[in-house]
């Protein structure tokens, strides 16, 4: 039976390298993945998937109001599906989410999907805070913070990188505008390690 699976972290943890490679895997073998990433993701061109050590492919873009369950089953009766993923799919809707499971269990394939579990404000997003609920298997994909924790979490910066606190939650944005920290430097407001006073985790500590 196809399960849909959530690989979940903070930035800059690989995903979309882990995507592509997964993606590259049923392509290797003959078999045909769909790959879908929301149209407001503009950071790498619309309707690219990029990672940061350079693999690219060419994605199917969606909006708010798509249908995910009608694209999958359009595309399948075109060419037979072997694998669905999902890039920043924490942006996905309520709705969308239940469809993606829709594909997995009527469609009979597997869905893949990836994306950022919180929000620069500590918040879940829409899409991550179903996908949490529904799918059937849950992974983290890990990173760390600037002083060797694991990183949980993601501060917006501004144009002169100083951590703000208030906006709208959606804004695309690379390296520039996010940072992945622990939660302790999360709270502290910390974007890099540059105050004594704070406690900082040994390097060797494990993920």
């Amino acid at each position: 039976m196809a399960k849909l699976y959530f690989y979940y972290s903070a930035m800059n943890a690989g995903k979309s390298t882990t995507l592509l490679q997964a993606a590259y895997n049923y392509e290797e073998r003959g078999m045909k993945p769909l790959l879908l990433t929301p149209h407001l993701n503009t950071r790498d061109g619309i309707g690219r998937i990029a990672s940061r050590i350079g693999l690219h492919a060419d994605a199917v873009t969606f909006e708010t109001h798509d249908s995910l369950l009608e694209v999958c089953r359009r595309h399948h009766d075109e060419h037979p599906i072997a694998c669905v993923f999902v890039d920043e799919a924490q942006f996905l809707t309520k709705k969308q989410v239940f469809e993606l499971g829709e594909i997995a269990d009527r469609i009979g394939v597997p869905v893949l999907a990836y994306g950022l579990r919180t929000d620069f404000q500590g918040n879940l997003f829409e899409g991550s805070q179903y996908l949490l609920a529904w799918a059937d298997v849950l992974t983290e994909i890990k990173t760390v913070c600037h002083c060797g924790r694991k990183a949980t979490m993601v501060l917006r910066l501004d144009a002169h990188g100083i951590p703000v606190r208030s906006g709208e939650q959606i804004k695309v944005g690379g390296n520039e505008s996010y940072v992945s920290v622990c939660r302790l430097h999360f709270k502290a407001g910390m974007a890099e390690r540059s105050s004594p006073t704070l406690p900082f985790a040994d390097l060797d500590e494990p993920l």
